[in-house]
C-alpha cells in the first residue's frame, strides 16, 4: 500500500520533504479507511486550495488531517480505491477547461452526489491563486499533467541549439524578416464539392475485383494521355510474339516475392490497349529509367519469344497542366507549413507547439497549414496506454490551443490529418477532422480538409498530403544510375507525370487504402503550383517541373527539434509564358 502510495503522489508530483512523512500518510490511510488513490486524490485537492506547493510537511499534513478526514470532508467514497475515480475521468477532465475560474478547485474533485454538500461550520478559504493564465494565454487551456502520468519536458529539446537557422531555401526574398498580413485572403478547396471527399465513409468492404478495376482505369486514362502526347500508335498485345517493334502500355508489377529490381520487372497490359496478360522486361538496352512498382508507362520493344520483351525506348507519364485562375489576386501572401508529431519522444508536453504557436503569433502569416498527426500513434505513452484521456479529447484540447493561441495573429487554419493521428479513421484518403465544439467567430478561418487535398489560396494551388510518399517511393524505385537526376527530384517527377498523390501499387504495409474512393479523390486535378509532401527524408524546397515541391519536415525529430516550412506566393496577371507564383520559400529550424 505505501508504494502505491508513493506513485500516486510522485503522478501528482508531490513530494515527502521529510524521510517519516511516507509513514505518516500510511497511518492516515489505515486510520480513515482511505486508499492509496483516494487519499492521494483528496492530499492533491487539499494542497492546491491552500497553495501549499508540491513539497509535503509535517505541518501540512496535520492541518490536512484536521481540516479533512477529522471532520468527515472527505469527498471520495472510501470503498472506491481504483483508478477510475474522478480525475481520471474524461468528463472531468472537459470540467477542468469549462469550470468558471472562481469555483473552487475541490469542487473539481467531487463525487455529483455531494458536491453541494458544503460543510457550515468551516473557516471560509483566502482568495486562492487561479488555475489557468488569462484568456489570452491559451497555453494553460491545454495541460499535459491531468492527461499523462509523466509530463517532463524534454531536455534534449529544452537546449537546442540554431533556433530559427534557416536550412533550406528557395527564391529571393525581401529583407530577412517573414510578415504576412495575417489573413484576408481567399482559401477554398480545388474543383466542386463532389469531387473532394468531405466527410466520413465506410470502407474495410472493398473487393479484389474492385481494385483491379480502379487500376485499369487509371492505366486506360494515362495510356490515352501517352498516346496523345507522344503521337503513339495503338499498343500492341504485352503477351503475344513479335518480332518487330512494337508498342504496350502496361503497370510496372514486381516478381513473386513482391520486390522489384532491374531483373525481375514485370509489365501487366490493361485489357482494352494491350489484351491483358503480363511480362517480364529486359532493361539492358536502356541506357536510363527510372521504375517503381504501380507506375503506368508505354514501352517500345521487341518480343521475338513471347517470353520476355526486351525495351528499347521508354515513355513516361505526362504531367497535367497548371491552373490559370479567372482573376489573380496580385497581393502577396504568406504561407506557413508544419507537419507533426507536435511532441518529442520522450514526453507528451506540446513545448514544440507551443513554440510554433508563438512564432504564428510574432510572423502572422496569412495561412498556416498544419499536418497530423496531432497526437501520434506511434509516440510511446500513446503506444503503452498510459494517457489519462482518450485519444479524442487530447486532439480537442490541443486543437483548442491552436486555434486561440492564433486568435490574435488573425491567421487562417487548415488541418490536414494523418494516417498517425490515433483517434482518427485509418485510411486512405481520409476524411477531415470532425470539430462540432468550433467556436463561431473562428469558423470563417478554421478549415479542415482531407488527406490528400488539393488546395486554392488566391487563386494559387497548393497540392497537400500527410503521407509520406518520398519515403515509400524511394523504398521501391530502382534506377540507372547513368545521366539521371537525384533520388528525390525522380520522385517528385514520378508522383506529377502519374498525376496521383499516391500512385504506389501495392501500397506500402502501414496504408490501408479504400481503391473505390482512392480513384475518386486522391488524383491530381491539375498540376500544383506548390506541393508539400512532409517526410522523414531530409527536408529541402525544389522546382520539379515548374511545381515548386516542398519537404517542411517534421517540427519535431525524435527528442530534438525539427523544421517548418514558410512561402510567399504571389499569382502575377503574365500574358505569355508561366512564371510560378511562389516568390520565396523557406525551412527553418523550430
Amino acid at each position: 500500500m505505501l508504494r502505491e502510495l508513493l506513485r500516486e503522489l510522485r503522478l501528482f508530483e508531490l513530494r515527502c520533504q521529510d524521510e517519516d512523512l511516507p509513514a505518516r500518510l500510511l497511518e492516515l490511510c489505515l486510520t480513515h479507511g482511505l486508499g492509496p488513490v483516494a487519499l492521494a486524490n483528496e492530499l492533491l485537492a487539499f494542497v492546491t486550495s491552500k497553495d501549499l506547493g508540491p513539497q509535503l510537511s509535517a505541518a501540512s499534513l496535520d492541518a490536512f488531517e484536521h481540516e479533512v478526514l477529522a471532520r468527515g470532508g472527505g469527498r471520495v467514497p472510501r470503498k472506491r480505491d481504483n483508478r477510475g475515480g474522478a480525475f481520471h475521468d474524461v468528463h472531468t477532465l472537459h470540467q477542468l477547461l469549462e469550470e468558471e475560474e472562481e469555483d473552487e478547485l475541490l469542487d473539481v474533485y467531487a463525487t455529483p452526489g455531494k458536491q453541494s454538500q458544503k460543510n457550515g461550520n468551516s473557516t471560509p478559504e483566502p482568495p486562492r491563486r487561479k488555475r489557468f493564465l488569462s484568456s489570452r494565454s491559451p497555453y494553460a487551456l491545454f495541460s499535459p499533467g491531468s492527461l499523462s502520468p509523466s509530463v517532463t519536458p524534454s531536455q534534449k529539446y529544452a537546449v537546442r541549439g540554431s533556433r530559427g537557422e534557416v536550412v533550406a531555401s528557395f527564391g529571393a526574398t525581401r529583407g530577412p524578416s517573414w510578415s504576412g498580413g495575417g489573413g484576408g485572403c481567399a482559401l477554398k478547396l480545388h474543383g466542386s464539392p463532389d469531387e473532394n471527399l468531405l466527410k466520413s465513409y465506410k470502407f474495410m468492404f472493398q473487393k479484389a475485383l474492385d481494385i483491379r478495376e480502379v487500376l485499369l482505369w487509371r492505366m486506360e486514362e494515362l495510356g490515352d494521355a501517352l498516346k496523345s502526347h507522344h503521337h503513339l500508335e495503338d499498343f500492341a498485345s504485352v503477351s503475344l510474339p513479335a518480332q518487330e517493334p512494337v508498342t504496350v502500355l502496361g503497370q510496372i508489377g514486381c516478381d513473386s516475392n513482391g520486390k522489384l529490381n532491374a531483373k525481375s520487372v514485370v509489365l501487366e497490359g490493361d485489357r482494352e490497349h494491350s489484351g491483358g496478360g503480363q511480362i517480364p522486361l529486359d532493361l539492358s538496352e536502356l541506357k536510363e529509367y527510372s521504375l517503381f512498382p504501380g507506375q503506368v508507362v508505354a514501352l517500345e520493344g521487341t518480343n521475338s519469344t513471347g517470353k520476355s520483351l526486351v525495351v528499347s525506348k521508354l515513355y513516361e507519364g505526362v504531367p497535367l497542366p497548371f491552373h490559370t485562375p479567372p482573376e489573380p489576386c496580385p497581393e502577396q501572401r504568406m504561407v506557413l507549413v508544419a507537419c507533426g508529431p507536435y511532441t518529442t519522444s520522450d514526453s507528451i508536453a506540446y513545448d514544440p507547439l507551443v513554440d510554433l504557436i508563438e512564432v504564428i503569433g510574432r510572423d502572422r502569416p496569412d495561412v498556416c497549414v498544419l499536418f497530423g498527426p496531432f497526437l501520434d500513434a506511434k509516440h510511446e505513452q500513446v503506444e503503452t496506454c498510459q494517457l489519462l484521456a482518450s485519444f479524442g479529447e487530447v486532439f480537442k484540447l490541443c486543437l483548442k490551443m491552436i486555434i486561440e493561441g492564433t486568435r490574435s495573429a488573425g491567421s487562417q487554419l487548415v488541418f490536414v490529418p494523418s494516417l498517425r493521428d490515433a483517434h482518427h479513421d485509418f485510411i486512405y484518403p481520409q476524411p477531415p477532422f470532425l470539430y462540432p465544439d468550433l467556436p463561431k467567430d473562428d469558423k470563417p478561418r478554421v478549415h479542415f480538409v482531407p488527406e490528400p487535398c488539393t488546395l486554392d489560396i488566391d487563386g494559387v494551388v497548393f497540392g497537400l498530403t500527410s503521407t509520406d510518399l518520398l519515403f515509400h517511393m524511394g523504398a521501391e524505385e530502382i534506377s540507372s544510375s547513368a545521366g539521371m537526376s537525384d533520388r528525390l527530384t525522380r520522385i517528385l517527377k514520378h508522383i506529377l507525370t502519374q498525376r496521383s498523390y499516391y500512385p504506389l501499387y501495392p501500397p506500402s504495409e502501414e496504408l490501408n487504402v479504400d481503391y473505390e474512393s482512392f480513384y475518386s479523390y486522391a488524383s491530381l486535378p491539375v498540376t500544383p503550383d506548390v506541393l508539400v509532401t512532409p517526410s522523414e527524408l531530409r527536408y529541402f524546397v525544389k522546382d520539379v517541373l515548374g511545381c515548386v515541391c516542398i519537404n517542411p519536415g517534421r517540427l519535431t525529430k525524435g527528442q530534438v527539434g525539427g523544421t517548418y516550412g514558410r512561402l510567399y506566393i504571389q499569382r502575377e496577371d503574365t500574358e505569355g509564358e508561366r512564371k510560378s507564383p511562389c516568390v520565396a520559400a523557406q525551412v527553418v529550424k523550430i
